[in-house]
């Protein structure tokens, strides 16, 4: 169950010639995909361009109707080993995945595609993320577009000039026979827009048409003597080429005055921040008429040094804007002015810009503004001119000094939450242990309260980052892995490379159903029906597969007591070779979305419906917080006692609690104070719940006033000597 269902929006990819698209980019992209005659698509899914594959998957239907082939693939490297079907055929394919860590797992796959060239057009859209909207290492695809000679699009962030990539890029990988990158960013998936929509394309040649007569050259098989050959070629036909194409249909866009003494050069993703910032600064409009020459880089990679001389011809100083360090576009274009002896013009970059980290809007504004000043003071209006204006923007605190760190957390009601608690309490009982993490929502354990895990080294990796201490010691390592990296690459690498070696070490798979983290998409172990896809193949028989004998599956993960003593177990077994723990419950986002619909609707149509509900008695809890350092849950916080002799906030249940009952599991198990209680709200009663529960309350008020009156008379007696 997808994060998001677009099976409303995917309506629109119907409309056709001349006929107004409006949506977010995401979709957007989807229908250039579909307009400009792709003939398969595929990829892995990973922020911010998890939602593509989503409305791929709820698009099938009409990929169907125009012969197009959709693969929801294992890895990134699977989807970029698919775009081999271009590469002998002329076959327009396309995959997505997630920005540089996407790239380094498909790294393999995209130098030997980049090595033996393409016939048909090959895109590979990444969802580049870097900055604020980063949730993995702060890294570009830029430097690995550049090793291998791929072409690099990075489009300005509106839906015409994304659309237009999208066709531009099939064309540019044809007339070059090279494949190409098209970045889109965080922002750049999601805004929303409109363009004029085109009718959608069936391919020229499908991938059933192909097998019906297989085509190969072994001129494009990356091997000796014809590797050799790749390399020039990259060299002496297919960059001329591109050039070419890039020239021709003027990818790369200038805006402003034709003359002017400074300049800007930019990536064409940082448009809309420039703009912004010459619009503060009083130098462009909300319409992108700006009084300061850009030349926006839609083509990142190649540059295309002509254009670039032309644009500095006549100009004092050209800023460059480039997000991130290292700042390959400034020494690419500073090393060609140098060769072509053009000293004239100044460049502006880094030192102007901070060297490092995310530009944003404040950012932005601060470092247009000191450019401008040092090269074109006349510029600016003469308020901003002043050294010392009154309107100058006071200087931000550093609020880390004063503001606590807000890590990311699990979710109310995750499932996960219990597999560290009982991890927990097995430290206490047995030690401390070599922890590593993987990539996923476990992830979250190596922040408060549990601060459990040391390392995390890639998606499916956790089991294989602790394959140095497998070799047996003191005690043995515990390594955690989900569902989503365990199908991904953990099988093989990790599961299998443990077997390999007779590891001793102990794994725990984190199955909640999905590939949660990425936006809740099927996988294999998934328990959903799935029309179009095979699921419900479960975690277990993969590992007994490939050779783990010692394995125990726990289909309750809130049983806290349950998953302490097979912990216990596993780490204390005199089983020899890996053990697995495969944990298992379903993720409570995707848990909610589902039931709350179906709640909702049956409390409307006055159906009985009983929804659990957790709380704490003041009366009992001693505000100790134990439960809350072993479980972390957020609608678990704190509140003043109604009692007024009391001082110390006590434990409490706000609203926002699922029903999950993992606050009272933990408790029990670890002994805690029994203040945890457990409500059942009951909407549409019966006649006879009615009734009882009248009962009930006027028995509860009759103990209520009884004990009232008691405390009254006590209260009323004379003081008695002693």
């Amino acid at each position: 169950m997808a994060e998001r269902s677009f099976k409303k929006e995917v309506k629109q990819l119907r409309i056709g010639e001349g006929e107004e698209f409006r949506g977010e980019g995401i979709l957007a992209i989807t229908k250039a995909l579909l307009e400009n005659g792709v003939g398969y698509v595929g990829g892995y899914q990973g922020a911010p361009i998890s939602h593509l594959m989503d409305v791929l998957a709820d698009a099938q239907d009409l990929l169907g109707e125009l012969g197009i082939r959709f693969e929801a693939n294992a890895s990134e490297a699977a989807a970029t080993a698919m775009l081999a079907a271009s590469v002998h055929y002329p076959i327009r394919g396309a995959v997505t995945y997630k920005g540089p860590v996407g790239v380094n797992v498909a790294s393999d796959a995209l130098a030997n595609l980049a090595s033996g060239g393409v016939k048909g057009g090959a895109l590979i859209i990444v969802g580049e993320d870097y900055g604020e909207g980063s949730s993995i290492m702060q890294e570009r695809s830029h430097a690995f577009a550049t090793k291998s000679m791929i072409w690099l699009l990075d489009p300005r962030p509106n839906l015409p000039s994304l659309t237009q990539a999208v066709r531009h890029g099939f064309e540019l990988s044809e007339a070059s026979n090279t494949p190409v990158m098209m970045l889109m960013r965080i922002r750049s998936c999601h805004v929303h827009g409109s363009f004029t929509a085109r009718d959608n394309v069936a391919p020229a040649l499908n991938v059933r048409d192909a097998l019906s007569n297989p085509q190969r050259d072994t001129k494009r098989i990356v091997l000796p003597p014809y590797s050799y050959m790749h390399e020039q070629e990259k060299v002496t036909q297919r960059l001329p080429a591109a050039l070419d194409y890039i020239r021709a249909n003027q990818l790369n866009e200038t805006f402003g005055p034709e003359n002017g003494k400074v300049g800007i050069a930019l990536q064409g993703g940082m448009y809309n921040a420039v703009i912004r910032g010459l619009q503060r600064l009083g130098l462009a409009d909300v319409h992108g008429d700006t009084d300061v020459p850009l030349y926006v880089m839609n083509v990142a990679y190649p540059v295309v040094e002509d254009e670039f001389f032309d644009f500095c011809e006549g100009k004092d100083a050209v800023l460059i804007v480039e997000e991130g360090f290292p700042n390959y576009i400034e020494e690419t274009l500073r090393a060609a002015l140098h060769r072509e002896g053009r000293t004239g013009v100044k460049i502006a970059g880094k030192g102007v810009f901070p060297t490092a980290g995310e530009l944003t809007g404040k950012v932005m504004m601060q470092s247009l503004e000191a450019f401008l000043r040092e090269h074109a003071a006349a510029l600016l209006p003469a308020q901003t001119r002043a050294p010392n204006r009154p309107d100058e923007l006071a200087e931000v605190p550093d609020l880390s000094k004063v503001v606590p760190m807000r890590p990311p957390g699990f979710c109310t009601g995750c499932p996960e939450r219990p597999i560290f608690a009982a991890m927990k309490l097995v430290e206490e009982e047995l030690g401390r242990h070599q922890v590593a993490c993987d990539i996923g929502c476990h992830l979250f354990s190596i922040m408060p309260p549990f601060y459990i895990g040391g390392t995390t080294m890639g998606y499916g990796l956790g089991p294989a980052s602790n394959a140095a201490f497998d070799g047996g010691g003191e005690r043995r390592s515990i390594s955690i892995i989900g569902d989503g990296g365990f199908w991904h690459t953990g099988l093989s690498s990790s599961i299998g490379n443990a077997v390999f070696n007779k590891s001793d070490g102990v794994t725990i798979v984190v199955d909640n159903y999905y590939s949660a983290a990425t936006g809740g998409q099927d996988i294999l172990s998934s328990r959903a029906d799935n029309s179009s896809k095979a699921t419900k193949h479960p975690i277990t028989g993969a590992v007994e597969g490939v050779g783990v004998k010692w394995v125990r599956q726990i289909d309750r993960t809130y049983d806290v007591g349950k998953m302490r003593d097979t912990l216990k177990e596993a780490l204390t077994t005199d089983h020899e070779g890996p053990k697995v723990i495969v944990a298992s419950s379903e993720c409570m986002l995707n848990r909610q979305r589902r039931e709350r619909p179906l709640r909702e609707q049956a409390i409307k149509e006055g159906r009985r419906v009983e929804k659990p509900k957790f709380g704490v008695d003041e009366d009992v809890c001693t505000g100790d917080h134990a439960c809350m350092r072993l479980s972390g849950c957020p609608s678990l916080t704190l509140k003043l006692p109604d009692d007024p002799l009391r001082d110390d906030p006590i434990a409490h249940i706000d609203q926002s609690c699922v029903g999950c009952g993992n606050c009272g599991e933990v408790a029990d198990t670890a002994v805690l104070c029994p203040s945890f209680y457990r409500a059942d709200l009951v909407h549409n009663p019966s006649r006879l719940e009615r009734w009882w529960a009248g009962v009930n309350a006027r028995a509860i008020a009759w103990l209520q006033r009884r004990r009232e009156s008691r405390r009254l008379v006590w209260t009323e007696m004379p003081e008695v000597a002693e």
